[in-house]
């Protein structure tokens, strides 16, 4: 028996034979180009092909997959992407390669992005495979046909592979690549199958291996002896029990202290199925999505309509958190190119992109009041890469000027967090980003998988800054919306530092409201002591475990 480790997205235990899902082919050795109109149209056939047979799909899936479906749909009719295919015909590709160099290009811009949409680049590449089949007169690339159980083992599935599964056959999905907001995360959490991606080991795993895996700690067992399995369902049950228990409402600690639970998404079909995971509102809209892809920038009126979506999905008095445009250096847009930065980590993105093309951010508030105005709600809208309190000052101001009433910033440079009290003077509230505030803290770029131990937020360092933005911020509420707030253990950290709103991937919720009705807030504030004190983020997480209740243990797996 071997074991290998990935990351749980989707709860439960699976066991069955491994089924490979076998590599789209890829560009064809040949590629002749023939007049530029008749390229163009055999493209654009191939891709409205591909749209029409997603919305098909959409009919046979399940609920929750239909928004997802259609999106996905949508990604195929882009006019933007025609457009760079068009570009590229003309530079002098043939038809398949500029239709490449169109996606390659889209792709490029949401890694960059990272987070969220880095997770949609999977979906954008399994248009273009099935575009490209199309294109080649070929069968569309997925799911290879089957009638008994089976793991599904894949490099990465895309959510037109995933929507349409049954979970009484597949009894779980393993992919090497992957994250936990991917599409085909959530889809998989949707519908019942238990997954774990980023499970780079699984390359080796031929069709036919016996596998069982746990979809919470990220365990996958090759040919595994039934002791083992035994342990694991016997863990996933005492799991499930703590989970049942979760508040199904407001969550709170077991003295009452109100915590908000709120999720974090990248586009307005989302807000829905958060919203039956359990979010009481959105901690972190990234209105980015609007922006990226795109030879233009959005219109007022297309920000409105997705903004109001947003906010209706919830009731009044609900936070729902926007942040305004973070993009730039390396997130760059084509109508909005400040040029060439040497080092774009450090660079002119979020508010600083907004201080030099004040239309955008002009644009966008204004949209924001227009979503209010017709919603009747009052939106949360905070600014990224904030670092002074001249900075701080800037966004308020052009922001209450809009008609914005409840104004934050996000706290991810050091400088910030130190200086809590004076930048955080101008707003209402704060969110924390721990991922960039991590990257920053450390001199680690979040991007470098090699230097993935220093990225974690149970570094100390990074745990202190938190502490600091807490003890600076007055009676101002501060939330986390990195994905630290989705861990039920550094929860607990969290609220004993100050933190009382923490927004996660939806899927994560109730884990986390369990978790939280466990502990006390004095509890939670040892447990804040301790990490704070540990010299390493692995002694952080044990002093964390040791005086957390037992059942944490058994929900992080």
């Amino acid at each position: 028996m071997r074991t290998l480790t990935g990351l749980g997205v989707s709860a439960g235990v699976g066991q069955a034979p491994a089924l490979l899902v076998a590599p789209a082919p890829g560009l064809p050795s040949r590629d002749p180009k023939g007049d530029l109109d008749t390229d163009l149209e055999a493209v654009t056939a191939s891709l409205n092909k591909v749209a029409d047979r997603l919305d098909a799909r959409a009919l046979e899936a399940d609920p929750s997959a239909i928004d997802v479906l259609m999106a996905t749909a949508m990604m195929a009719r882009d006019p933007g992407l025609a457009g760079s295919v068009r570009t590229h015909l003309e530079a002098g590709d043939g038809p398949a390669h500029a239709l490449w160099g169109a996606f390659d290009e889209f792709c490029a811009q949401l890694t960059a992005a990272g987070g969220y949409l880095a997770e949609r680049v999977t979906d954008l590449r399994n248009v273009r495979d099935r575009a490209l089949a199309v294109l080649q007169g070929l069968p569309e690339p997925g799911v290879p046909a089957f009638d008994s159980p089976v793991i599904l083992v894949a490099e990465d599935l895309a959510p037109a592979d995933t929507a349409t599964l049954d979970p009484t056959l597949v009894r779980g999905l393993v992919t090497a690549a992957g994250g936990p907001t991917s599409h085909t995360a959530i889809l998989a959490a949707q519908i019942g199958i238990p997954a774990v991606v980023r499970c780079p080991d699984v390359r080796g795993v031929e069709s036919g291996t016996p596998l069982a895996l746990d979809g919470v700690s990220g365990t996958v067992l090759v040919e595994p002896d039934e002791a083992t399995v035994a342990k694991l369902a016997e863990r996933a049950g005492r799991r499930q029990q703590v989970l049942d228990a979760a508040p199904t409402g407001e969550a709170t600690l077991s003295d009452g202290t109100r915590i908000l639970t709120l999720a974090n998404i990248g586009n307005p079909a989302d807000a829905p199925a958060a919203k039956k995971k359990g979010a009481e509102g959105i901690g972190l809209f990234r209105t980015e999505f609007l922006f990226l892809e795109r030879q233009d920038a959005p219109t007022k009126e297309e920000q409105v309509d997705a903004y109001a979506k947003v906010l209706e999905t919830f009731e009044a008095g609900s936070k729902v958190v926007f942040r305004t445009l973070d993009a730039g250096a390396d997130k760059p847009l084509a109508f909005a190119d400040l040029g060439p930065e040497e080092n774009p980590a450090l660079g002119r993105r979020g508010l600083r992109l907004s201080q030099v093309r004040t239309d955008l951010i002009d644009t966008q508030l204004a949209a924001l009041a227009e979503a209010a105005t017709r919603t009747g709600r009052d939106p949360y809208v905070m600014a990224p890469m904030v670092a002074t309190p001249v900075e701080s000052a800037w966004f308020a101001e052009r922001a209450r000027a809009a008609g914005i009433r409840t104004v934050g910033i996000m706290v991810e440079v050091p400088s910030a967090a130190l200086r809590s009290s004076q930048v955080l003077a101008p707003v209402d509230f704060a969110s924390i980003g721990t991922n960039d505030l991590t990257q920053y803290s450390m001199a680690a770029d979040r991007l470098q998988g090699e230097l993935a131990e220093l990225l974690t937020p149970w570094q100390p360092a990074v745990i202190q800054l938190i502490e600091a933005t807490c003890q600076g911020a007055g009676d101002r509420l501060i939330g986390v919306c990195g994905e630290a707030a989705g861990d039920p253990l550094l929860a607990l950290v969290l609220v004993g530092l100050g933190v009382r709103s923490l927004s996660m991937a939806a899927g994560k919720i109730t884990a986390v409201k369990a978790s939280l009705a466990l502990h006390s807030l004095e509890q939670c504030r040892a447990i804040a002591r301790a990490a704070v004190a540990a010299p390493t983020p692995e002694e952080a997480r044990k002093a964390a475990l040791d005086l957390a209740d037992d059942a944490v243990e058994v929900l992080i797996g």
